[in-house]
């Protein structure tokens, strides 16, 4: 200790350039010493500074020269000083994400030394106009959710390698985007300017876009010629807008020869748009105005495969009868929410999914289904179906159905001719009052089925009915009028829904035949805390969850 200290005294004061760890020594390996960080940041690299989520106010200086990577997302920041930038010329990532910095505090020259820049993040500040100038190595820019209502010919425009641009979440309407924003920009391949203020299309948008994210505007219009340039475009989003059919006319989407996502949802769309690309394969035309689909509107769309057509007001015959032949690839037909009072007719042969829940459906006749043998889902629920009017033979050519979905229908028996491939089968909300086994066998693949809020009780459930369900994981008999639990459950069950029902006491026995049994559910009934059994749960070694609340007496489980 003496002799270190003795070293110490003799050696002669160190010049300030020795505190600088860059500053070479006599003597020193010809290794590199390690770079200064500045205070409270990490470098984990010696081309890295990470200063995020630090409460930083103030941009930190001490940053190596070296650094390609410098992360500031996170802080307070309000301004960046041009000093401290201008000397980072190395930089090819900067992220300024979620700080406050506003147009005033960034200098038109802030950027102007970033030569090789690549990617800038700034979204979630304060900008009201972008900045003016970004250097020409750009390759991402994303000015997302500030106040921009103004961008420059020079902020995108002449960047070669630039490929993403996200504007969205500010405040630019038409008069606030040049036309020749992205000139010179002829790589970019995403661009987002979603939730603003625009009135309609921007024209001279990038011939190389692939994605372009328009949703939540005011657009009424795409101008004429507006899309003709954008071959490659795959991905496009309007909807929550205002187009109408005049707004759109039979050439605007006609020349996008590699789209194949269209959402025009949220509009006010009266009928089907013109001129759909025979690429398109998901197209959604839900929330609009739509009262009737021309076969001749989607006569080109040949390669689509989703249909979205969600609450509009078809209504009896705003589905004409092969109006969807055309469409030979389609898979899923989305018609919830309209006015529909039969299954369509003539559905492609190859469809897999018919969702037209909360429609007028009363009637399912024996062939109305009989067109699309491949379905593996329907659902009809919420229509107004009762038992006599569902035919016995209405899902018999449905050999691979695997989902049925009929809740809130007005049915009392169980539909005949249930297809045996069935993994889901849901029944909630109708008024069922006996089970039989009969129309329950050859079931043997079901895994969940729904029948809560009925009408049953334990008596109307025949003996047997659970035999032939050796697949059930998941039965929900919560709120019906249940006294006890039932017997014979199926073996495999895992998940067992009685909550809302009468039950007043739970015998040794109940569940000795689902060993599996993980979760049960015996909430809102007339248990007291006597009446379950001590030896109920012992052969239940996977059970986790066994919900007994709000019950006449608080139940404690043993």
């Amino acid at each position: 200790m003496r002799l270190s200290l003795l070293l110490l005294l003799l050696l002669p004061p160190r010049s300030p350039l020795a505190e600088d760890p860059t500053f070479p020594h006599p003597g020193e390996s010809s290794q590199p010493p390690p770079r200064a960080c500045p205070w409270r940041c990490s470098c984990p690299r010696d081309d890295t500074v990470d200063c995020a989520g630090l409460d930083l106010r103030l941009f930190p200086d001490n940053i190596t020269r070296a650094a390609r990577h410098l992360s500031l997302q996170n802080n307070q920041l309000q301004e960046l000083p041009y000093n401290e930038l201008s000397r980072l010329r190395g930089l090819r990532t900067l992220n300024l994400h979620n700080n406050l910095i506003s147009s005033e505090g960034l200098p038109d020259e802030a950027f102007e030394s970033l030569t090789q820049l690549q990617h800038i993040y700034v979204a979630h500040n304060k900008l009201s106009a972008a900045p003016q100038f970004l250097p020409r190595s750009l390759r991402v820019a994303d000015l997302a959710a500030n106040q921009v209502a103004e961008v420059f010919p020079l902020t995108f425009g002449e960047k070669p390698a630039l490929r993403s641009v996200y504007l969205h979440n500010n405040q630019l309407s038409n008069a606030g985007l040049p036309p020749d924003a992205f000139r010179g920009s002829d790589a970019i391949a995403t661009l987002s300017l979603s939730s603003n203020r625009l009135s309609y299309l921007p024209p001279s948008l990038p011939a190389s876009l692939e994605r372009l994210h328009l949703q939540n505007n005011l657009i009424s219009k795409v101008p004429r010629g507006a899309l003709s340039r954008q071959t490659q475009l795959r991905e496009l989003y309007l909807q929550h807008n205002l187009l109408t059919d005049s707004g759109l006319d039979a050439a605007t989407f006609s020349k996008l020869h590699s789209l194949e996502y269209l959402d025009l949802s949220h509009n006010r769309l009266a009928s089907v748009p013109a001129g759909l690309p025979r690429t398109l394969v998901v197209l959604n035309l839900g929330r609009n105005h739509i009262r009737q689909v021309e076969a001749a509107r989607l006569r080109g769309a040949k390669g689509l495969r989703y249909l979205l057509l969600q609450h509009n007001p078809l209504g009896a015959s705003g589905l004409p009868a092969r109006a969807l032949r055309p469409l030979r690839g389609l898979h899923t037909l989305h018609l919830y929410g309209n006015g529909l009072d039969r299954v369509p007719l003539a559905l492609p042969r190859r469809l897999r999914a018919l969702v037209m829940p909360h429609n007028h459906v009363a009637v399912l006749g024996a062939r109305d289904l009989a067109a699309t043998p491949g379905l593996t889902e329907l659902n009809l629920a919420y229509n107004r179906l009762a038992s006599a009017h569902v035919h016995h033979r209405a899902f018999h050519r449905l050999r691979a159905l695997r989902s049925l979905d009929l809740a809130g229908n007005q049915l009392t028996l169980l539909p005949a001719g249930l297809p045996v491939a069935l993994h889901t089968l849901r029944l909630q909300r109708n008024q069922l009052r006996t089970l039989e086994p009969e129309l329950l066998a050859g079931l043997d693949q079901l895994r969940e089925l729904s029948l809560a809020h009925n009408r049953l009780r334990v008596g109307d459930i025949g003996p047997g009915t659970w035999h032939e369900l050796q697949a059930l994981q998941v039965l929900d008999l919560s709120h019906n009028e249940l006294s006890f639990v039932p017997p014979d459950l199926p073996e495999a069950l895992e998940e067992l829904h009685l909550q809302g029902n009468r039950i007043s006491s739970v015998g040794p026995e109940a569940f000795l035949g689902t060993p599996r049994l993980r979760a049960l559910f015996l909430r809102a009934n007339r248990l007291h805390m006597t009446s379950i059994s001590a030896e109920a749960f012992l052969g239940l070694p996977h059970l986790r969850v066994v919900d007994t609340a709000d019950n006449l007496e608080q139940v404690l489980v043993r």
